[in-house]
């Protein structure tokens, strides 16, 4: 005899019903999720519009929604210039960015982790002094950072552009607050086979974070991408320059090159939407779930 569980389903709502108002919430949604959408395409909208386009049309009184005739020779114009070694900048950028992705991810994690897991009678004071951090203004370290790193001969140097921003205290914040969270039944599980911290750390808690992980790794790749300030002091020769610093001499007192300015800008964030297109997935995961295998 075979015994068969009574189904306790819900009785679906009256069709009409369900349909009016599924219809109307799905419809406002779409419409409030294309708007949104819209204005935050718009600026690369006028990117890409007045890259191809001539500067004469650029700052025509006329507005033009497209570009009369493509100047697809615009794209080229940016390595072509000999002032400017764009394609050295570019590269130079994508050396900071990951080193620095890289670095921020394994010294910010394994803080935050000894900071939630090893107890320490110290522990919590440490934490705090991390935090007092968080209310120091940039302005305040700019000008000693700057002196020390001089004082190593490291400027013009990936080591000045890359090294005093290897720690940062909010993300080691996030990074502690994320492990107090999670199960401690999987380290425990490590440490019967016989893992310390250290091995628990990398074969069972990174390996189950990398949701997380990928979040953190965005954020801290476009900061770094975006970064112009320390770089245009401490990259003084121009072969030490990243892209944001090649993108602001295009622009001197007595000149403005508008397409070459747009087109080297909309060349400029190709890394960056390479970067989110492939940790998207993981990037919303990691923020909507808790970043633990099922």
């Amino acid at each position: 005899m075979t015994i068969t569980a009574p189904d306790f389903k819900k009785a679906p709502a009256p069709a009409g019903k369900r349909r009016g108002g599924g219809v109307i919430g799905n419809t406002g949604l779409y419409v409030a999720t294309g708007i949104a959408a819209l204005l935050f395409l718009i600026p690369f909208y006028l990117i890409v519009r007045n890259a191809l386009m001539t500067d004469r049309e650029i700052t025509g009184e006329n507005w033009k929604w497209f570009p009369t005739d493509i100047q697809w020779g615009n794209v080229t114009e940016p390595f072509d210039d000999v002032t400017v070694d764009f394609a050295h900048a570019m590269w130079n950028s994508v050396v900071v960015a990951v080193l620095h992705t890289s670095g921020i991810l394994l010294v910010c994690s394994l803080a935050g982790y000894g900071l939630a897991r090893i107890p320490y009678r110290h522990a919590n004071k440490v934490f705090y002094a991390v935090l007092v951090t968080l209310m120091v203004p940039t302005a305040v370290t700019f000008v000693p950072s700057f002196v020390l790193v001089s004082s190593l001969g490291w400027v013009d140097s990936y080591q000045g552009l890359i090294v005093p921003g290897l720690f940062s205290g909010f993300t080691c914040f996030l990074f502690r607050q994320y492990f107090l969270g999670f199960p401690k039944e999987l380290e425990e599980a490590a440490r019967v086979d016989g893992l310390g911290y250290w091995g628990a750390y990398w074969r069972v808690v990174v390996p189950n974070s990398l949701n997380f992980f990928a979040a953190i790794a965005t954020i801290t790749f476009i900061n770094g991408w975006n970064a112009f300030l320390w770089p245009l002091v401490i990259g003084q020769d121009p072969s030490a320059w990243t892209v944001q610093v090649a993108l602001s001499s295009y622009m001197t007192n007595q000149t403005v090159n508008y397409h070459l300015i747009f087109m080297a800008t909309a060349i400029s964030i190709l890394p960056l939407l390479l970067v989110f297109l492939f940790l998207q997935r993981w990037l919303v995961q990691g923020i909507a779930q808790t970043g633990i295998k099922g």
